[in-house]
């Protein structure tokens, strides 16, 4: 791995608290179930599939210099996440996500990532002063990218020279906060992972399924897309053409986490030099693996 760049990381890093059940749940529900804490946020759920993927990835985020923070960090490298280029915040404490799912998949979630929007720009000092880049040297490699990022920093990497020449790959950390990437949509060298809900809200519609939803992004002048549909088709869409492809069927014993599988999966058969329809169908049979309740982290 040590000839080539690894594959960076930019987001949420943080603790995932889930409580799972297999019984139904409606709102206000008291229900038996399991109850575990595991590292979690979208940068750091990709870079661990990346990881399980034989990728190289390193995690750019804001963890605090808090017991639950040195505690992540510890976790992290122990699972072959690099860590060496985190902002490790003196002032804020780790965040947290935490998430309840019954039978059939998520009932609800909060995400508390206010110490990764503070910290803000700090989390994007490696390239810039020249660890891994700045404005006259580029990064030249791949990029994931999570929404949970504010508003204007995704619009400064999409504007900035050191962001330039890389390849990045982009996803909403939630629909809630898919309309933060507007900035991006119309940025050369971005593919877009989203789901048909954030596509929707990215195009202020509706869409009856992925291939209508991945054909209206890049009609709003997006590079290149795939938009998946749970359980349905996904579609991997650009101006030269589109695949679609239906994932497994498979019984769901989780979806926390299953989007960044897909992508992390996605992003490293796509570096390993895998044609594009084999890339989707590679990703959506290990998302599936995931989602029947194979290797979690």
């Amino acid at each position: 791995m040590a000839d080539r760049p690894p594959i960076l990381c930019v987001g949420a890093a943080l603790w995932d608290v889930i409580g799972r059940t297999p019984a139904p749940m409606r709102i206000g529900s008291d229900m038996a179930g399991r109850i575990s804490r595991i590292p979690g946020g979208v940068a750091l759920n990709i870079a661990m599939a990346l990881v399980r993927a034989g990728a190289w990835p390193q995690v750019l985020g804001a963890i605090g210099q808090d017991p639950a923070g040195d505690a992540l960090v510890a976790d992290m490298a122990a699972r072959g996440v690099g860590v060496d280029h985190l902002y490790r915040a003196p002032d804020l404490p780790t965040d947290t996500y935490m998430a309840i799912e019954g039978a059939g998949g998520l009932v609800a979630a909060i995400a508390d990532v206010h110490s990764l929007e503070i910290a803000g720009a700090k989390v994007l000092a490696p390239l810039r002063d020249g660890r891994l880049g700045s404005d006259a040297a580029p990064w030249r490699g791949m990029i994931a990218l999570d929404g949970n990022l504010t508003v204007a920093l995704l619009a400064e990497i999409g504007s900035a020279p050191a962001f330039a020449r890389a390849d990045l790959r982009v996803a909403p950390a939630s629909p809630g906060k898919g309309d933060r990437l507007l900035p991006l949509l119309r940025r050369p060298g971005t593919v877009f992972y989203v789901n048909l809900e954030e596509a929707g809200l990215l195009c202020g519609t509706e869409f009856g399924g992925s291939q209508a939803a991945a054909l209206g992004l890049v009609a709003r002048g997006a590079q290149r897309v795939l938009v998946t549909d749970g359980a349905r088709d996904t579609t991997d869409a650009s101006a030269d053409g589109r695949v679609t492809l239906a994932p497994p069927q498979v019984q769901a014993a989780r979806v926390t986490g299953a989007g960044d599988t897909f992508m992390a999966a996605h992003m490293a058969a796509e570096a390993g030099g895998m044609p594009r329809a084999d890339a989707l169908r590679h990703a959506l049979a290990v998302a599936a693996n995931y989602v029947a309740g194979g290797p979690e982290h």
